[in-house]
């Protein structure tokens, strides 16, 4: 890990700052997550507010001093702040308070690196962490002026500093390449799904918003769940059997936060591909968050930045036990779900969750009663292996008639298969 965690190195003093522009504001509730979910000890937190930050401490001298005291007095060697810090601030921060100075994208990256399980995960953390350490690696080599020589080796040389970067270059060149076949295997498994016309659902939100519940909810899977940002880092892809669309690949994918770190964005958008090629999003919302309308926001601008802001979306508030709701959906003028009411940890309207999918995915589906002679026995055989035969009847004449519901591409993709024409079939009411 980039972070090497030091003995007694996870009590930690914490520093917010309030700026006058919203868009520069951060949430310290999130913060305080932030660092118990990177499993730090907070031991103060300071606050302060600034019209802009400065320049040579971000803080200023008065809130230097005031850090300083608290760093002393606690016995903290970690410091973080709620912000992105330059890398010349960040090392002159270290040089006044005599501690490890870390700011919220360090933060997230080291949580990140604790939670990479598979291959593609850690290839990507360490991307993200090595582009991130660039820009810092003066830091540390300040001691070193050039490589010892000696006899038959003497010259100008290369300094540490040169030498690290040309490491990194190199380090960081074959991560792309490995990550390239990577996103080459990804790519080709969605292009053979599309192939076979399968629809994928991609479960996209803010953390801790309870998406990996609800993906265990609805597929029974054993994924990682915890009550804590950042529990799913590497996405989970699963077949799901919808009514009236058939299978679906139903995908578990990264929470999202304000400020997502842009290098973050970049190193996991292979990762993040699964949301911006879906055919639908499910945008899981922590409905008894205070900050729920804010959050909502920070996802959209999210799916915008990897292209994603086109697909269509089901709004999905969850944790509905905790404002005491009933499950229920929310619809359009014409009907159509927008919105579906739930609670993943009880389970309590994940089935309405199922029905708003199925009807926002099942736009073209074949129902009604279907007339079949004896020579049609292999047709009425698939239909019932395609589960969709509702009920079957007989007629005086002795013809079999079935009602029938199945998508209409499965239905007529089993036409095809049995060089049948369509138009050649017979169809009636009910009997």
């Amino acid at each position: 890990m980039f972070f090497e965690r030091e003995k007694g190195g996870e009590k930690a003093v914490l520093v917010h700052i309030d700026f006058q522009e919203e868009a520069e504001r951060e949430d310290s509730d999130e913060f305080l997550e932030l660092v118990r979910s990177a499993g730090a000890e907070p031991l103060a937190l300071i606050r302060g507010s600034r019209n802009h930050p400065s320049p040579r401490h971000f803080v200023g001298e008065g809130k230097l001093e005031e850090i300083r005291a608290a760093v002393e007095e606690h016995q903290a060697e970690l410091v973080l702040f709620n912000h992105s810090l330059k890398p010349s601030q960040e090392r002159n921060l270290e040089a006044a308070l005599q501690c490890r100075v870390l700011d919220r994208t360090g933060l997230i990256l080291d949580i990140f690196a604790q939670r990479a399980r598979t291959y593609e995960g850690k290839l990507q953390v360490e991307l993200a962490q090595l582009e991130f350490m660039s820009t810092r690696l003066v830091r540390g080599w300040t001691h070193l002026e050039r490589q010892k020589g000696g006899i038959g080796l003497r010259g100008p040389g290369e300094t540490q500093l040169e030498t690290d970067r040309r490491l990194l270059r190199a380090r960081i060149s074959a991560i792309h390449r490995r990550l390239k076949k990577v996103r080459t295997q990804r790519e080709n498994s969605r292009r053979a799904r599309v192939q076979a016309e399968i629809p994928s659902v991609s479960i996209v939100g803010y953390t801790n918003a309870g998406k990996s519940t609800l993906f265990n909810r609805v597929t029974a899977s054993g994924v990682y769940a915890a009550d804590q940002l950042f529990a799913t880092l590497d996405p989970t892809l699963r077949r799901l059997d919808i009514t009236d669309v058939g299978p679906v690949v139903l995908a578990d994918t990264v929470g999202f936060i304000r400020h997502l770190p842009h290098k973050l964005v970049e190193a996991f958008r292979a990762t993040l591909q699964e949301a911006a090629e879906a055919t639908l999003l499910v945008h899981v919302v922590d409905a008894a968050s205070q900050e729920r309308d804010d959050n909502i926001h920070q996802v959209e601008s999210v799916l915008e930045e990897i292209d994603a802001q086109d697909i269509p979306v089901l709004m999905v508030f969850n944790k509905i036990d905790l404002l005491e709701q009933q499950p229920r959906i929310d619809r359009d003028d014409d009907g159509k779900p927008l919105r579906v009411w739930l609670s993943a940890i009880t389970g309590a309207g994940v089935e309405l969750l199922l029905q708003a999918i199925s009807e926002r995915l099942a736009t073209q589906v074949v129902q009604g009663c279907l007339v079949l002679t004896p020579q049609h026995s292999r047709l009425r055989a698939r239909l019932f292996e395609l589960g969709g035969v509702q009920a079957e009847h007989y007629d005086d004449d002795g013809r079999c008639l079935l009602d029938l519901r199945l998508p209409q591409k499965d239905f007529r993709q089993l036409l095809s298969q049995l060089d049948l024409d369509e138009s050649a079939l017979v169809w009636t009411t009910k009997p």
